[in-house]
């Protein structure tokens, strides 16, 4: 079962660029960056309340960051949900025809285990789900 929204994934060119919004206009605080190699992608943290936000720089040109932005620009990349669970999701999302992205966990950003759904049978909305590294806090 999903537990909350973990994180809001939004696409950016550059995170240094869109940093100056986050920080001197919403007035918030970038908590870490971080280069997931497997992904291909430049990550930022932002925390909103008990909700982070994720901006997503590509790292290389055959990025699947850099393939949405070439495609969709800037903005709203994905939405993700925390549960304790990840196979447990992919295997009900997938009796109930839900399209995989991917078929078990994968490396993602701060140690999490993350896997996605295609946004072609969630709505339009590419759907992640992640399970917090165990040394992570709550």
């Amino acid at each position: 079962m999903v537990k909350k929204i973990d994180h809001l994934g939004i696409a950016v060119k550059s995170i240094k660029d869109a940093r100056r919004f986050y920080e001197d206009v919403l007035g918030l605080i970038c908590e870490r960056e971080e280069v997931v190699e497997a992904q291909k992608v430049r990550t930022a943290f932002f925390t909103v309340g008990n909700i982070h936000i994720e901006l997503l720089e590509p790292t290389s040109d055959d990025s699947p960051i850099a393939r949405f932005l070439s495609k969709h620009g800037e903005g709203f990349h994905h939405i993700a949900y925390r549960t304790d669970d990840i196979e447990g999701e992919l295997e009900a999302a997938r009796k109930h025809g839900c399209r995989l992205i991917n078929e078990t966990p994968i490396e993602g950003a701060g140690g999490k285990q993350v896997a996605f759904l295609h946004p072609k049978s969630t709505f339009g909305v590419l759907t992640e789900f992640c399970k917090k590294d165990i040394s992570e806090e709550v």
